[in-house]
């Protein structure tokens, strides 16, 4: 009885304590919501909201000083797009309570040493920024904030580093001059002027073989393709000769300047930027796309040129903004369009641009494909009386531009257009692009609408494609996504393997088991060898063709159905494949039944790697195949190959995060046998479980390395494949004094790019074997300069 009522008591102990503490709790989420949502739309003016917000978190800071400076700090490096709302706030703070401004400071450098440290270099981007905007507040003191710049450009001067590394750190002063270059050239100009000497004198001197490989289009018309910090370069120095006034950076600390100019500054601590570590990854370099100028958007407001640093901070804006909530379309989109300032520019045309950019980024978008597709659907959705009208003058232009556009840009046009019109009930004016019917079907152009189509049928049907395009584009029309069986009827009866075909498919459909298969497939004679010579076991292409043909007509359905089939008969696939040739063959006789079905080609070889009937190399030497050649340039088949290397790169990392796992558990393991001491039984059982880690580590070790070697192996395969047919190409064209720059060349060298920059870190471990057997500087400078472009983008 006691013991009960003394278990109540305890019980509301216990509810009497959480509710103590659930208001502390309360009270934090009310301030972390405060703060991250000033500066949204509010009935009351920004000025007013800020300085309500600084009255209520200096009343809290007694009570939640850490907690205060803990959300500040995170909106920070988070929430780049309303830089100038939390630095106002923190100089209103700051001039309140000087001791706050003050932690506040070191606590943003204690961050920014820990961002760098873990190579979180745009979040870092954005710490510094705001760190040069609270000079503008009267919270940092000017000169220590040069000096801080001063260091981050003396790194230019280190030796042996990668470029990419002084390229990051004069990026960082540079992307920070547009919000407090005129604050800093008012209080040190002698200094500025140093500075900048400095930067410009690394610019000339940076290495820019990296720019080609990173360029969506290869004209320099009607848009230059700039390197990233040539474009910013060019900008900061207009920016400059124009006294550094800028119209477009949103400043609520010029309403509060009588407060902000009376508060103490704080100097920064001294800021050495950390030595490079071989393990460091910087940023890789960009170019800037750009698409449209002031005269393509003719109504409205005027765009900014290239170079007004106007542009690159609304671009910069933009970009953070998608990086915010690019997880939430809607929320994406609404808050793109409600952008600060938005009447003084033309937006629609800057969004468009932005996130095309993105798409279209080299060597791979921010964000996954498909998120710029729902976003763009939901910003049509927004605004349907003018954002659709600018995304089709895009896509206009970009069609219009397909003949110097990059081949892997032109992937990523293909799948966003189609998957765009799929939302739109496939409505587009084909008639304007009629004049990709009377040039070369092998042109940019028709390729792009017959492949927009045949991903457009992936997304539909084929009938429905036929209705929506007009019977003038029937040749770009893909094929009816039939099944082509050898043994379909009668007139097959004289091929060699016809009885067996109708024995097999019976005894499929009488659910026989793999081995009364094998049994049947016995008699199917080997059209490879003599009647006479007994070997049996030897590579018997029409057993394969035979069975897989009949097995995958009974499973022509679904893909459903035909992964049923695979799975079932799966015993008796890897009997039929058991040597390289057999491998080949059975890819072989996939496309053959399914040539007309590139989407069931591409989920089929896919099952097949996943079951290991087929392995990697088998498949990136099919692709390459004479068999292939008419397809070589066709977008399903890169897609096949990129899909078998992630699967290959996938396997290779699931099995060094198991021999990671296994070391750590090894040591944990020994860390115990020594903290237990003497105990002999304890000994023995850890001893017997280290025995049996050791025995796991060493036969993962071996696993390891047989991946790598396959791994290294389909990159040895990719590449030599690629240089032979080149090779070919170039030396035909050479003899025949023929221009080598046809379309198949351009696809194909480009193609040879995407290779290197979709896999490029993986590429990067076998850089020396690479060097030392293929790219060797005997082999054709067209060939060896993709390469060199490669290896220049991380120097």
């Amino acid at each position: 009885m006691s013991r009960r009522r003394h278990s109540e008591d305890s019980d509301g102990g216990q509810a009497h304590k959480r509710r103590r503490t659930s208001e502390p709790i309360e009270i934090e989420d009310r301030l972390e919501s405060l703060i991250c949502r000033v500066g949204e739309k509010s009935t009351s003016s920004l000025e007013s909201n800020l300085e309500g917000l600084a009255g209520v978190l200096e009343a809290d800071l007694p009570n939640y000083k850490n907690k205060i400076l803990r959300i500040l700090c995170a909106v920070a490096r988070l929430l780049p797009e309303k830089l100038t709302v939390y630095t106002t706030l923190v100089g209103l703070l700051n001039a309140r309570n000087y001791n706050f401004g003050g932690e506040f400071v070191e606590a943003m450098i204690r961050q920014l040493k820990e961002t760098l440290k873990n190579n979180l270099y745009n979040e870092a981007v954005y710490l510094v920024r705001f760190l040069s905007d609270l000079v503008n507040c009267h919270v940092i003191a000017a000169p220590s904030m040069v000096a801080m710049f001063e260091n981050f450009v003396s790194v230019t001067q280190e030796e042996d580093v990668p470029q990419v590394r002084s390229d990051w750190f004069v990026y960082v002063v540079l992307s920070c001059l547009p919000w407090v270059g005129k604050e800093l050239y008012e209080k040190k100009d002698v200094e500025m002027d140093r500075l900048l000497s400095q930067i410009e004198g690394y610019l000339k001197r940076r290495v820019k073989t990296h720019v080609p490989m990173l360029q969506v289009w290869t004209a320099e018309k009607p848009h230059p393709q700039e390197e990233y910090l040539d474009c910013l370069w060019a900008q900061i120095q207009k920016l400059k000769k124009d006294r550094w006034q800028e119209r477009h950076i949103l400043r609520p600390y010029i309403a509060f300047d009588s407060v902000l100019c009376e508060a103490l500054q704080h100097n920064l601590p001294p800021f050495t930027p950390p030595g490079h570590m071989p393990d460091a990854q910087y940023p890789m370099p960009r170019v800037v796309f750009r698409m449209f100028d002031y005269t393509d958007a003719p109504e409205g407001p005027v765009m900014p040129g290239s170079h007004s640093v106007e542009r690159f901070v609304i671009e910069e804006n933009l970009h953070c903004i998608i990086k915010t909530h690019w997880r939430e379309r809607k929320t994406c989109a609404a808050q793109l369009l409600s952008y600060p300032g938005k009447n003084k520019i033309p937006l629609n045309y800057h969004i468009v641009e932005v996130i095309f950019g993105e798409l279209f980024q080299l060597p791979a978008p921010p964000h996954i494909d498909v998120m710029y597709t729902t976003l763009l659907i939901e910003l049509c959705k927004l605004q349907p009386g003018s954002l659709p009208q600018v995304l089709a003058q895009a896509t206009e232009m970009l069609y219009m531009r397909l003949d110097t556009m990059s081949t892997t840009c032109i992937d990523r046009l293909i799948n966003w257009f189609s998957h765009h019109l799929s939302n739109f009930q496939f409505r587009w004016s084909w008639d304007d692009w009629s004049d990709c019917l009377t040039v070369d079907p092998d042109k940019p152009k028709p390729k792009f609408v017959k492949e927009v189509l045949e991903k457009s049928m992936r997304l539909s049907y084929h009938q429905r494609i036929v209705d929506i395009v007009p019977p003038t584009f029937s040749a770009l029309i893909p094929a009816e996504p039939i099944f082509s069986y050898k043994y379909a009827d009668e007139s097959a009866s004289l091929l060699p393997g016809y009885p067996v075909s109708i024995t097999v498919g019976n005894a499929i459909k009488n659910r026989a088991s793999n081995e009364e298969i094998l049994t049947i497939l016995k008699d199917v004679p080997n059209p490879n060898q003599e009647d006479d010579d007994d070997e049996g076991e030897s590579f018997n292409p029409l057993k394969i063709e035979v069975f897989l043909q009949t097995l995958l007509h009974l499973a022509a359905k679904s893909f459903s159905h035909s992964f049923s089939a695979l799975g079932k008969f799966h015993e008796v696939l890897k009997a039929l494949t058991d040597n390289d040739e057999g491998k080949l063959h059975i890819l072989k006789v996939v496309y053959e039944v399914w040539r007309n079905h590139p989407q069931m080609i591409s989920v089929l070889v896919d099952k097949m790697v996943r079951t290991q009937i087929v392995d990697c190399a088998a498949v990136a030497n099919w692709l390459f195949s004479q068999d292939m050649a008419h397809e070589f340039t066709r977008l399903f088949v890169w897609e096949i190959l990129h899909s078998t290397i992630r699967k290959m790169n996938k396997h290779v990392q699931k099995i060094q995060k198991e021999l990671e796992e296994a070391k750590d558990k090894l040591e944990k393991q020994q860390h115990k046998r020594r903290d237990s001491g003497d105990d002999e039984d304890m000994d023995k059982n850890s001893e017997d479980e280290e025995g049996q880690l050791e025995e796991q580590i060493e036969r993962l070790q071996e696993k390891v390395e047989s991946a790598q070697s396959e791994q290294k192996n389909l990159f040895l395969v990719i590449f030599q494949r690629f240089i032979m047919l080149l090779t070919e190409h170039l030396v035909r064209c050479e003899t025949g004094s023929v221009d080598i720059s046809t379309p198949w060349y351009k696809n194909c060298i480009e193609r040879l790019q995407q290779i290197f920059l979709m896999h490029h870190v993986t590429i990067q471990q076998y850089m020396g074997t690479l060097e030392n057997l293929l790219f060797t500087a005997e082999l054709d400078h067209h060939i060896l300069a993709v390469y060199q472009q490669f290896c220049a983008l991380q120097l």
